[in-house]
C-alpha cells in the first residue's frame, strides 16, 4: 500500500503520530508531494490512500471512498489559501489571474467564487507558484499552502482575499479543502491495513488536538520559521473533522462546481464503514 502525504503544513496533524516504522514493516510506503501531484498519483493507481484535494475526490467519487472523521477544512479564514490582487475583487472583470499548479480544490473554488458570488469573468493561466513572477505578469494570483503563507508575509499593498473566509461568508458552511480518501479496491485487497491506517490517522488527529498542536507547531517552526503565536492561531483555526455540516459544505461545493461546468456530474460522498 502506498500512502500519499500532502507536503503542506496544514495536513500534518493527520500524519504526525503515524507509526511509520510499523507501516514499513507491513509493506506500506509513504509518498510526499503537493496536492495536485498526490491527486494525479492516486488517479494513476500509484497511491492507494491519502490526503487529496476535495475536487479530486469529486472527479473520482465512483472509484474512491472517504476515511470518516477526517478533513482539512475551515469555518471561515483558512489563512493559507489567498488571492493576491492588484485590484479589488469586484473589479477583476476582464483581468488575468495566475493559478497555482499545486491545487485543484482551491482553483475550482476561486472560479466558483468569481463566477457565482461576484459575477466577474476573468482569464486564467496555470503557473508554477512564484509570487513575484505571478504578480509581475498577471493582475492577480492564487497561491495555497506554504507558498501562500510565505507570500502573505510580503504582501505589500496588494489586495489579499482568504477564500475560506469568502466561502463561509457567502454560504454559512465550512469549506472542505482536502479529504482522506482511498481507492475502493483497497477494502478487499488490503482491508486490514486500510483499517489500521485510517484509525491511525484519526488517532493522530485526536492526539494533536489534545496537545493543542504544540509538538506540531514546534516542528513546523524548526522547518519553516515563523512565530509560535502565528502557528498556534493557524492550526487552531483549521478544522480536521468531517461531520454533517462538512458534508453539507462539500455537497454545495460539488453542486456549484457542476453548475460552473467544472465537474460533469454530482458526486456521491461514500465513507468507509469500520468493521
Amino acid at each position: 500500500m502506498n500512502i500519499g502525504e500532502i507536503s503542506y503544513t496544514n495536513i500534518i496533524p493527520l500524519y504526525f503520530y503515524l507509526d511509520r516504522e510499523r507501516l514499513m514493516d507491513q509493506g506500506a510506503t509513504i509518498t510526499q508531494a503537493v496536492p495536485s501531484r498526490v491527486n494525479a498519483l492516486m488517479e494513476k493507481q500509484l497511491v492507494d490512500i491519502g490526503g487529496i484535494s476535495s475536487f479530486s475526490y469529486g472527479k473520482n467519487a465512483l472509484n474512491y471512498s472517504l476515511v470518516p472523521d477526517l478533513s482539512v477544512s475551515s469555518f471561515g479564514k483558512v489563512n493559507s489559501i489567498f488571492l493576491f490582487s492588484k485590484y479589488k475583487i469586484e473589479e477583476l472583470d476582464g483581468k488575468r489571474i495566475a493559478l497555482t499548479s499545486s491545487s485543484e480544490t482551491s482553483v475550482a473554488l476561486l472560479k466558483i467564487i468569481l463566477d457565482r458570488f461576484y459575477g466577474v469573468e476573468v482569464t486564467y493561466q496555470v503557473e508554477t507558484p512564484n509570487f513575484e513572477f505571478m504578480l509581475n505578469a498577471y493582475d492577480a494570483c492564487l497561491l495555497i499552502g506554504d507558498d501562500a503563507i510565505s507570500a502573505n508575509r510580503k504582501r505589500g499593498s496588494y489586495h489579499v482575499y482568504d477564500l475560506g473566509e469568502i466561502w463561509y461568508q457567502q454560504t454559512g458552511l465550512p469549506m472542505i479543502f482536502a479529504v482522506m480518501a482511498y481507492r475502493n479496491e483497497m477494502e478487499t485487497e488490503q482491508g486490514a491495513l486500510l483499517s489500521y491506517v485510517g484509525r491511525s490517522m484519526i488517532d493522530s488527529k485526536e492526539r494533536c488536538q489534545s496537545e493543542n498542536f504544540v509538538p506540531v507547531i514546534e516542528r513546523v517552526i524548526a522547518e519553516h520559521g515563523g512565530t509560535f503565536q502565528f502557528w498556534n492561531s493557524y492550526f487552531n483555526g483549521l478544522n480536521y473533522q468531517f461531520s454533517g455540516e462538512h458534508e453539507k459544505g462539500l455537497n454545495l461545493y460539488f453542486q456549484l462546481a457542476v453548475e460552473c461546468g467544472l465537474l460533469n456530474t454530482m458526486p456521491s460522498i461514500i465513507k468507509y464503514s469500520y468493521k
